[in-house]
């Protein structure tokens, strides 16, 4: 597969994740280092910013299971008043964050944005 054309199933995968998974505001697959690769984020939303913070969100979560022996990370979440973020891991060399809002129905969200990551790591 041409790169141009993954580039496009990337973002296509992206959009539609977004576009069919109820309450999903957002989604952004960024790379291990913290820079975007591919976004479908609120507009407004400063996407080199929102990357790294989601690479350093794994990290940091990466990091602590390894300190208190938990094994590896499967997903972590944040919530907020006003909804979830969810960061998982799309293969080794890319992370999925993803953008709700709060009458998300996170276990719907899980399966879909894990399905999602799978698909993402499958095309990177």
């Amino acid at each position: 597969m041409s790169t141009s054309t993954r580039s496009q199933h990337l973002e296509q995968l992206l959009k539609n994740f977004v576009a069919s998974t109820a309450e999903v505001q957002g989604a952004a697959l960024v790379s291990m280092d913290g820079l975007p690769l591919y976004t479908a984020l609120p507009a407004g939303t400063e996407e080199n910013r929102v990357a790294a913070m989601a690479a350093a969100l794994l990290a940091l979560g990466e990091r602590t299971l390894r300190e208190l022996q938990r094994g590896n990370l499967e997903q972590l979440y944040v919530k907020g008043l006003d909804g979830y973020i969810v960061v998982l891991r799309a293969g080794n060399e890319a992370v999925l964050e993803v953008i709700t809002s709060n009458q998300a129905k996170l276990g719907l969200v899980l399966l879909e944005a894990g399905r999602c990551a799978q698909e993402a790591a499958k095309l990177i």
